[in-house]
């Protein structure tokens, strides 16, 4: 049932706070303070050059700080290549640092424009957010913004030096009012607030400038997470030996479908066959097993109109998912008290999923080592005992919370989704689209993950390459039609072509 754990490629995401060690690292060895920030303003205005080629009129919005630095540093470069550009500042944004102060006399210099803001930006081919960057953590007074209102509005495009200003490159929230980028060029390491929640919508295009640093600086920071994308699959998803057999492969036990709702352990049980369990079981209501049949006939029906029933199906299965539809009456309760009674003794593993975790919030109990929970953002703030905008304003703050209050692996749904083992470092799961926010996609992510631990992934690694291999046959299904109208079963159409990538050369 185990496999040797395997560390996937994928880049490391940082915080602030170490974004701020690798750039003190690094200053403590340079001769020239001003140094790195003259490479992020070159490294910012080579990625401009390469974006937009015809830009000629270009508008810088600097702050007071190392960001507003960075953005005299390229309105210098784009002035002395010929460029039309105008720097825009609140009155109260003189630059404060010395490194940006000589960055501004620089600018000036070259005959560079700085004018006041006066609630309209110049017309610009592009516009340049440096206004914070990093260095705010909290929501912009009224007259930033009304500045950042005004970048967002004027219809150009939008680049922004290191991170948004307004967004928050650790929690991936916006307080208040954040740019909204087209791109946004990362300097010296990649952050995790960019890549979850509200990141993807305020980011746009990222890309990275490590501006020369030295790799020990980087390497001596501490990462919040693991990035992975369809790249990482092949290396859990490997080649089967030729003589494999059905019993190689695990039996799932699907639990769930009470009356009305037999679509969603249907749902679950098609993605675990698709992911590549050898064996899949369905326990449902009787009235629910001519439909899983028609559509699935290769999965066993175990007809549930009660626990006692349960029993058998439970002592074969290898790995148990619970919750797809499973209701919260009376039936709904005793199927999950009989199979937590049971994985427990036994020390089955657990997949947790929809009316599970919500019977669980109901009832509180330990969970049996390596189970996996999937909670959407409404469930874990149940589970977490808050609300949703709590968990959306900090994601990566709530999945460690919830690994470490359950002592499970948990799979946070949403933009970005992130899984985390207790006390372990969090997978940023770089794929998914908004199509999937449908009903019936976290039943396809339940079976899948089920499916994956069968086959011998634990637990932890099971839900990231579960959640990844969802990730990426939504984004596979969507090009065949688009996101809007992306339905759960679209997923399971590709799943298994998705489950056996190209092995890497």
């Amino acid at each position: 049932m185990s496999a040797p754990c395997v560390t996937p490629p994928g880049s490391l995401l940082y915080d602030a706070s170490a974004l701020r060690a690798i750039e003190h690292a690094t200053l403590s060895r340079a001769a020239d303070p001003a140094a790195l920030m003259q490479r992020a303003g070159r490294a910012g205005w080579h990625a401009l050059q390469t974006a937009w080629p015809q830009a000629q009129r270009i508008v810088v919005v600097c702050g007071p700080g190392n960001n507003g630095g960075d953005g005299y540093a390229l309105a210098t470069y784009a002035r002395v290549a010929g460029r039309d550009v105008c720097v825009v500042r609140l009155d109260a944004h003189a630059p404060r640092t010395a490194s940006a102060q000589a960055m501004c006399r620089a600018f000036e210099t070259e005959g560079g424009r700085v004018v006041s803001f006066d609630a309209h930006l110049p017309d610009a081919d592009v516009v340049v957010d440096a206004i914070f960057g990093i260095g705010l953590s909290r929501a912009p007074d009224a007259e930033t913004s009304a500045l950042i209102d005004a970048i967002n509005s004027c219809g150009a495009s939008v680049f922004a030096l290191d991170c948004p200003s307004g967004l928050s490159g650790d929690r991936g929230s916006a307080p208040g009012a954040a740019v909204r980028a087209t791109r946004t060029l990362q300097f010296l390491a990649p952050q995790l607030g960019l890549q979850t929640g509200d990141g993807a919508d305020h980011a746009g295009t990222l890309s990275i400038d490590a501006l020369g640093v030295d790799v020990d600086c980087v390497a001596a920071a501490c990462p919040q997470a693991r990035r992975i994308d369809a790249s990482a699959l092949h290396f859990w998803l490997k080649p089967r030996p030729r003589n494999a057999h059905k019993g190689s492969h695990g039996r799932v036990l699907c639990i769930g479908g009470d009356t009305g709702k037999g679509g969603a352990v249907l749902l679950a049980a098609g993605a675990a066959l698709r992911s590549g369990a050898g064996l899949v079981e369905v326990a449902t209501r009787a009235a629910h097993i001519p439909a899983l049949l028609a559509r699935w006939p290769e999965a066993m029906a175990c007809r549930t109109d009660n626990a006692t029933a349960l029993a058998t199906a439970l002592d074969a299965a290898d790995v148990i998912a619970l919750g797809p539809g499973l209701g919260q009456d009376a039936w709904g309760h005793a199927l999950f008290d009989e199979t937590l009674d049971a994985a427990d003794a036994e020390s089955r593993p657990l997949v947790l999923d929809a009316d599970a975790l919500n019977l669980l919030v109901a009832r509180p109990r330990r969970l049996p080592a390596g189970a996996v929970l999937t909670p959407h953002p409404g469930e874990a703030a149940r589970l977490l005992e808050t609300d949703t905008a709590a968990i959306q304003r900090d994601r990566p703050a709530a999945v460690r919370a919830l690994a470490e209050r359950w002592q499970a692996v948990v799979v946070l749904k949403g933009a970005g989704t992130l899984v985390c083992a207790p006390g372990g470092l969090p997978w940023l799961v770089a794929a998914g689209n908004p199509g999937m926010a449908t009903g019936g996609m976290g039943d396809v992510l339940t079976g899948s993950i089920a499916a994956l631990r069968a086959q011998g992934l634990d637990a932890e690694q099971a839900a990231a390459c579960g959640a990844l291999l969802h990730g990426v046959a939504g984004d596979v299904a969507a090009t065949h039609g688009g996101e809007r109208g992306l339905l759960p079963g679209d997923l399971i159409d590709v799943l298994r072509a998705c489950a056996n990538p190209e092995p890497s050369r």
